[in-house]
Order: structure tokens, then sequence, then C-alpha cells
């Protein structure tokens, strides 16, 4: 009796051995997956945040390209004409000199908006697209309209920052490269999701050839993903080409 006591003893003991055994392995598993999960957002944040300093100087850069181009070649050519107009004013021309006078001041009043850090600290997308749309428009560059529907949701704006840069990115290819008269953008909000489109009916090009370089179109997939954010970029060689952000507002 007194033997089998001591055998019940010691298979017990065995037993809570191999369980807390088993437990400190499980904790020390649960830890070191714990702490991994931690590491990889910790870098996912830093990912995040360098690639939010790198768009914010790329928007920057833009910006200042475009304002340099505005100064000199179309604010410098009113000022011009301006001044050709006081050398030789008359009663007649009087008009003539302040329309000029009164579109420059208005081409200065839609540079400031750019000019302001504001603007580029803080994108707000929609705010940033209609700067860019109507800027198009009155440089005339090219045909350029924004269509909003549904109801609008306020976004992330470190979000909005790269999205802003995606689509200046192509709005710059469509204007430089793609040779068409016409660049449309949607911004269709959904109970969860923002679906952007960006269209013009420029010469295209092969999408086979530019996913074998992986320029741009890699670019652009790797900023999305940043945001929880699908990217799917079509084009049909003298058709144009096409660009679809899906935006998942609600997602974590």
């Amino acid at each position: 009796m007194e033997q089998e006591g001591k055998e019940v003893l010691i298979i017990s003991t065995i037993i809570i051995v191999l369980i807390v055994t088993l437990l400190i392995v499980l904790f020390t598993i649960f830890q070191r997956r714990k702490n991994q999960l931690l590491t990889e957002k910790m870098k996912e944040k830093k990912r995040f945040e360098k690639e939010i300093a790198e768009t914010q100087i790329e928007i920057r850069e833009e910006t200042l390209r475009n304002i340099s181009w505005e100064l000199h070649d179309n604010i410098g050519q009113l000022l011009t004409l301006a001044k050709i107009q006081l050398q030789n004013a008359s009663p007649e021309n009087l008009n003539d000199i302040s329309e000029t006078i009164t579109k420059s001041l208005n081409e200065i009043r839609s540079l400031s908006k750019l000019i302001n850090p504001e603007f580029i600290k803080n994108v707000k997308l929609k705010e940033a697209l209609e700067l860019e749309i109507e800027r198009f428009n009155r440089l005339q560059f090219i045909e350029a309209s924004l269509t909003v529907t549904g109801k609008e949701q306020e976004i992330d704006q470190k979000h909005g920052i790269i999205m802003f840069r995606i689509l200046q990115e192509f709005f710059s290819n469509t204007i430089k490269h793609a040779r068409g008269s016409k660049l449309e953008v949607f911004l269709n909000f959904k109970e969860d999701v923002l679906e952007i489109t960006a269209q013009d009916n420029g010469v295209g090009f092969n999408i086979d050839e530019v996913n074998k370089k992986g320029i741009g179109l890699q670019n652009i997939k790797t900023r999305v993903k940043l945001i929880n954010a699908e990217a799917n970029l079509k084009s049909i060689p003298n058709k144009g080409t096409t660009l679809n952000i899906y935006y998942y507002i609600y997602r974590v």
C-alpha cells in the first residue's frame, strides 16, 4: 500500500513537472511571437513614417517645379504684357490693361495656395486634387475634371498624402507623355471604401512591358500596401490609361 502511494506521488509529480514545463515552453513561445509581432509592427511603422517623409519631399519638389514654371512662363508673360500695354497706354486700352493685371493677381493668388507650407504638410486629398485640376484647366494643360460621388467621409490625412502623390505621378505622366486631351478623376465614397479612378485618353502603353520592367507600377503597389489599399493600372495602346485605387476607410 505504501509502495503504491509512493508510485502515485512520483507519477503525480512527473505529470505536474511536465505540465509546468509545457506551460513554460508555451509561454516562452508566446512571448517570442509577441515580441516578433511588436518588432515587425515597429519596423512597419518606421517604413510608413519614412514613406510619408519621402512623399512629402516629392510633393514639395513637384510643387516647387510647378511654381517655378508658372512664375516664368505664365505670370512672367502676363506681367510683361501688362508692361507693354502700360508703355502704350491710352484711354482706349485701359480696360485691356486692367484685365491683364487682374488676371496676373488671380494667378498669384492661386500660386499662394501652393506656396502655403500647410498645403504640403497637411495635404487633404479632395482639396489637393481640386487645386491640381483647377491648375490644369487654368493653364490649359489638358481638359481635366474631378467628380465626387457618395457621402464624403474623413480619411486618414497621412494616407491621403500617399494617395495624392500616386495620383500626382499619374497626372504628370498623362501630361508629359500620354499626349492625351482629356483627364478624368473620380472619387466614389462608399460605406467602407473610397474608390478612386484616374483615366486619360492618351497613347497608352503595353502593360506587360511595364510589369516586366517594374517601373512606376511597383512603386504604386508598394505605397498602397502601406495604407492597406489596393491599386490596379490598366492601359491599352492608343486608347488611354486608367488607374484604380481602392482605399478601405475602416480597415485597421
